[in-house]
């Protein structure tokens, strides 16, 4: 079970995960072993409650396809279980991030002070520019 908060988690049936080679290089290790995995996990046919799934499939991540599949390729470690337990974390941290309400934006506008700091600034550098002129007589 993949516990994703206190009251939410994940069952194992739910998450496929199947080993395949890693790429680049590596050797035999490489060639002979499958250590990388690659994880599915279906949105629409999981568990998780409405709201969990209806954020996810607004997220605009390229780790989740047009289907509603998260695929998740792990293949940083040269272990299948250090991978297995990278691409567990992976999905977690995907799902809780999309659970996040980001805070709305207030615009706000530039003070007064702010706008004439800035105006003389700009009258002061021109001043300076200025004096590097040639003196025409």
């Amino acid at each position: 079970m993949l516990e994703i908060s206190g009251a939410v988690g994940i069952p194992d049936e739910e998450i496929e995960m199947q080993p395949i080679r890693a790429q680049g290089a590596g050797g035999q290790n490489v060639n002979k072993v499958s250590s990388a995995i690659h994880l599915r996990f279906d949105i629409r046919a999981s568990s998780l409650p409405d709201a969990y799934k209806e954020r996810l499939l607004q997220c605009r991540d390229q780790r989740i396809s047009s289907d509603g599949v998260i695929i998740i390729k792990a293949q940083q470690y040269r272990s299948q279980a250090m991978n297995r337990a990278d691409a567990l974390s992976r999905l977690q941290e995907l799902i809780r991030t999309a659970m996040v309400v980001r805070k709305k934006r207030r615009p706000t506008r530039a003070t007064l002070g702010s706008k004439k700091r800035r105006l003389e600034s700009k009258s002061i550098r021109g001043q300076a520019k200025n004096l590097r002129k040639k003196v025409i007589e």
